[in-house]
């Protein structure tokens, strides 16, 4: 695919909170580096649940996280993706929701998940992340929360592997919540402009970003896209952005589509333009992708689909800067 410099991946092979191992990090880099590709990018390492509850054993399971992201410096990782979602760091309805023209995507209907009993609930794409009896007690766990004491807690997680990410040289760059809204109880600290903008002002650490999510922030239609991506860019605060597309189909529902703006309801080019007019310097993926041409894949994860989406956001970017630079 012309203009793809890396490969953006994750050690999957340890538990969550636990540290990662110098050979399965090397492993990683080695097989990007025989490829001719870079392994700059991580997503994610996880954060253990425990430390987003704000539980006792959350002082060692940061310090395990910390000498992650020392590991990871220490192998060229230079920016590490990651989310502070309770329970589920992603949800949609329909894997597999057709499209007149034969592919298949991820959607999301509100109405359908206001439906599901909590209390024994089952999911697209999480009945195998779960069993019941876990679920439930995450779920029990969460019970009352606030949302000022998530965000508590994000800061005391933050507090505790910032000096780590500096030393290692690694921005982090947190995931916004998919999608951006509070469920089953469960609270969201990062759906809006607003909760970037408090975050930032809270921990003015530069190595403190986000991952500029088209999809996850564009579902709530509050969010100004091309607002945000040129100021939070011209403050350095973009180091990973992911562009994908979504088509509106409710006021909280979405289909994901392919990555043109014809295709949705997001202004892709005024966003990439807005991306390049704030001197976005960071990484980018095409995030996800229908299956397309009788693929089978991972739902929201078709090869096809993303490969011609990396090529479309080859051609914005270009436009873009070339557009920019003319001025």
């Amino acid at each position: 695919i012309p203009g793809m410099s890396g490969v953006v991946s994750a050690v999957y092979s340890v538990p969550v909170g636990e540290v990662w191992g110098r050979e399965d990090i090397a492993r990683l880099c080695d097989l990007s580096h025989r490829e001719g590709l870079e392994m700059e990018v991580i997503e994610s390492v996880p954060v253990h649940e425990d430390i987003k509850l704000g539980r006792p054993t959350r002082d060692r399971l940061i310090a395990n996280y910390a000498e992650n992201l020392r590991r990871l410096g220490e192998a060229g990782v230079r920016c590490v993706c990651y989310n502070f979602m309770p329970v589920f760091d992603w949800l949609r309805t329909n894997l597999h929701t057709p499209a007149p023209d034969g592919s298949n995507s991820l959607s999301y209907c509100h109405e359908e998940l206001l439906a599901l009993d909590p209390a024994h609930l089952s999911l697209p794409g999480w009945d195998e992340s779960y069993r019941a009896d876990e679920l439930a007690a995450l779920l029990a766990a969460y019970r009352g929360m606030s949302h000022e004491q998530l965000f508590e807690n994000y800061l005391y997680f933050l507090s505790g592997i910032l000096p780590a990410a500096n030393e290692a040289k690694i921005d982090m760059a947190v995931h916004p919540d998919d999608p951006p809204w509070d469920m089953f109880g469960l609270p969201r600290i990062l759906s809006t402009e607003e909760d970037y903008d408090r975050l930032f002002a809270a921990l003015p650490d530069r190595r403190n970003g986000m991952t500029f999510c088209t999809g996850s922030l564009g579902a709530g239609r509050g969010n100004d896209l091309p607002r945000m991506a040129e100021k939070y860019a011209r403050a350095g605060r973009i180091p990973f952005a992911h562009l994908r597309q979504i088509r509106y189909t409710g006021e909280r529902d979405f289909t994901e589509a392919g990555h043109r703006t014809a295709d949705g309801s997001l202004d892709m080019l005024a966003i990439v333009r807005a991306l390049v007019k704030g001197g976005f310097a960071g990484y980018v993926r095409p995030d996800h992708g229908r299956n397309i041409w009788g693929e089978d894949g991972k739902p929201g994860y078709g090869l096809y689909d993303r490969a011609l989406g990396a090529a479309y956001l080859n051609g914005l970017f270009e436009a873009a800067e070339a557009e920019i630079a003319k001025k």
